[in-house]
């Protein structure tokens, strides 16, 4: 039987499609994580507003915050003032220091902070979390609540939270909880029933004082449901530095992500170098598929937080991976067994991302790291375009500023392919944001603050803008523009192109650390305490 689609019906599926393919569902938009965007319309005439203030609303329920507009008791004192806003069409409260950028899909918006702002008077204290908001208005519908690790800041540090995003597909997330975990959960959370893992309970519950287990916390609406959990540290031994990062890359139901294997406090000693760097698991199940040869975490300077990527050229599936040793390799989606009897993921190539010079001085001795003129780790993802990957070196941003080093490399080469690369550009000091490319051109920052030009084939460069405050995140290309934030919460609007041009630049209360994100036609940004939803033609509430 054939059925006739109305005209209103045909419409609104046509809409539902178009909505669908404009997701933003994974760091950096799809596998190749190059940040750019088709958007077009996104506004540019726009204004954050103004908080209350802090006589606005008393606290209830000692820190736990509620939501002003759901719960109907009036604006807390960090609750923006809608009617002071231009083109905004929501804004939603995180916690107090967000470091994920925000992805997109289905309807529903996904981003990883901390637990300042509780959502739950059943979760009080120090948490990572997810929260997830309803696309088209921002009301809050459900959070991952992940306790701190137990083990001290070494490995957990404090109200750092959910450092990066879930990856989407499907009715299924990938994200990397705080204590050395990836977690799978259901997108629709405990709407459809508790599918998957049933201890969400246990899950939730935080540790006392002294390291022990609390009472289960029994999930409710707003609660996520967790599918599956593969812990790192307790499976494979791995030592955390901080925090867990690095936006998990799933392709053909495997998942690949960074163990975040690194050093410990005294940032010379490894306690794990046995463990692996990066590893792949089933993405229906979370069992453990193959990891890397430990050679990355052997030699690991800081940390792996980089987040992987992906491409396919010369017959060859090539799963891309910047590690902590300053390192790019390049694996196969499959594995061999070594003398161990591991699953090792087969190599195709390796590239140190650091310059001789960097790594040794004129005399031959090596340069310690942390040194301005040292060598450097990779926490940037690199970019695929046009058949080539750009990648950069850099290091955590409280180590300061420093020589850096942006390499363009031919996948199409094998074995270690150090020194071979198509060019490199030494003009840019260290930095922790991931390149955009696009029409031959590629875009690039670094910590010390300043965005470049340059020609994606040779490394020319064309201009250097200053933002004069540091940058985090990483430059976004939509609209025929560039857009990217600092850490003194100043968002800067370029054209793209050869010819520098400043378009505009807005301001924000709080510091930009995370990328800008074009979706469904609207533009997200996120400061470190809220998540803002900017819309051409967005209505503004008029002031009560």
């Amino acid at each position: 039987m054939t059925t006739k689609l109305t005209p209103i019906l045909a419409l609104a599926l046509a809409a539902a499609a178009s909505l669908k393919a404009a997701d933003y569902s994974q760091w950096g938009g799809g596998n190749t994580r190059n940040m750019v965007s088709d958007e077009k319309g996104l506004p540019i005439d726009f204004d954050p507003g103004k908080k209350y203030g802090p006589k606005a609303a008393p606290k209830i329920a000692g820190r736990l915050r509620p939501d002003a507009q759901e719960a109907n008791k009036g604006p807390g004192a960090e609750d923006i003032d809608m009617s002071t806003t231009k083109n905004c069409l929501w804004v939603a409260k995180l916690g107090s220091q967000t470091y994920g950028t925000p992805m997109i899909a289905n309807g529903k918006v996904y981003v990883g902070t901390n637990n300042e702002s509780p959502r739950n008077e059943k979760h009080i204290g120090d948490r990572g979390v997810v929260m997830v908001f309803d696309e088209y208005t921002g009301k809050f519908q459900w959070q991952l609540v992940s306790p701190k690790m137990g083990t001290g800041k070494v490995n957990d540090w404090e109200y750092l939270g959910i450092c990066a995003s879930p990856t989407i597909i499907g009715d299924k997330g990938y994200v990397p909880g705080n204590r050395c975990q990836i977690i799978c959960f259901d997108v629709n959370g405990l709407a459809n029933g508790n599918q998957g893992m049933q201890d969400e309970a246990a899950f939730m519950a935080p540790l006392d004082k002294d390291g022990k287990p609390t009472a289960p916390i029994p999930p409710g609406d707003t609660d996520a449901d967790i599918l599956w959990v593969y812990d790192m540290y307790k499976e494979l031994g791995v030592f955390q530095h901080n925090a867990t990062a690095g936006y998990p890359l799933v392709v053909d139901g495997k998942v690949f992500v960074p163990t975040c294997n690194g050093v410990d406090w005294t940032h010379t000693n490894i306690p794990a170098p046995n463990s692996p760097s990066f590893i792949m698991l089933n993405a229906e199940d979370g069992t453990l598929l193959g990891e890397q040869d430990h050679v990355a975490s052997e030699r690991v300077l800081h940390c792996s937080w980089s987040s992987p990527n992906y491409l396919e050229i010369g017959g060859k599936k090539q799963v891309i991976f910047a590690a902590g040793d300053g390192w790019v390799y390049s694996m196969a989606p499959e594995t061999k067994k070594n003398a161990d009897d591991l699953d090792i993921l087969v190599e195709h190539w390796r590239y140190d991302a650091n310059p001789p010079e960097y790594r040794k001085n004129s005399a031959g001795e090596p340069i310690k790291y942390v040194e301005y003129d040292g060598p450097s780790e990779i926490i940037a993802t690199p970019t695929i375009a046009d058949g080539l990957i750009y990648v950069p070196i850099g290091q955590d941003p409280e180590h300061g500023e420093g020589v850096g080093c942006l390499s363009c490399i031919d996948p199409k080469m094998s074995g270690d392919i150090s020194g071979k690369a198509v060019w490199t550009f030494k003009g840019i000091e260290r930095t922790i944001s991931t390149p955009a490319v696009k029409d031959g051109l590629v875009y690039a920052a670094d910590y010390t603050g300043r965005v470049f030009c340059l020609d994606a084939k040779t490394g020319k460069e064309y201009w250097k803008f200053d933002t004069k405050g540091h940058i985090w995140a990483s430059p976004v290309v939509a609209d025929g523009k560039v857009w990217i934030g600092n850490e003194e919460g100043e968002l800067f609007i370029l054209a793209e192109g050869k010819e520098l041009k400043e378009i505009k630049t807005i301001e924000f209360p709080s510091p930009l650390l995370s990328s800008v994100v074009a979706a469904n036609g609207a533009l997200y940004v996120t400061t470190h305490t809220h998540l803002y939803c900017f819309k051409e033609g967005a209505k503004t509430p008029e002031a009560k």
